[in-house]
C-alpha cells in the first residue's frame, strides 16, 4: 500500500510540474525603509546598521528615510 501511494504522489508530482508558477525574484526594487525619528540619533544609527545587512542578505539597495515629526506619526 505504501508503495502505491509514494507512486501515486510522484506521478501526481510529475504530472503536475509543468504547470507550477515559475519563482520571481525578491526583491525587485530599491527597499526603502522610513524612520519615524531625526537623522543622527540612536534609532537612525541602528536603522542605518541594519539596513547594511538587509542589503548584503538580499542583494538589494536599502535606503534609510528619515521622517520627523509630530511626534513619529508622520512616520
Amino acid at each position: 500500500m505504501r508503495k502505491f501511494v509514494a507512486a501515486l504522489a510522484a506521478a501526481a508530482a510529475v504530472t503536475l510540474y509543468p504547470f507550477a508558477a515559475g519563482a520571481q525574484t525578491y526583491p525587485e526594487r530599491t527597499i526603502t525603509v522610513v524612520v519615524p525619528f531625526a537623522a543622527g540619533g540612536p534609532t537612525d544609527t541602528v536603522t542605518r546598521l541594519i539596513a547594511e545587512a538587509m542589503s548584503k542578505d538580499l542583494g538589494q539597495q536599502v535606503i534609510v528615510e528619515n521622517v520627523g515629526g509630530a511626534g513619529g506619526t508622520l512616520g
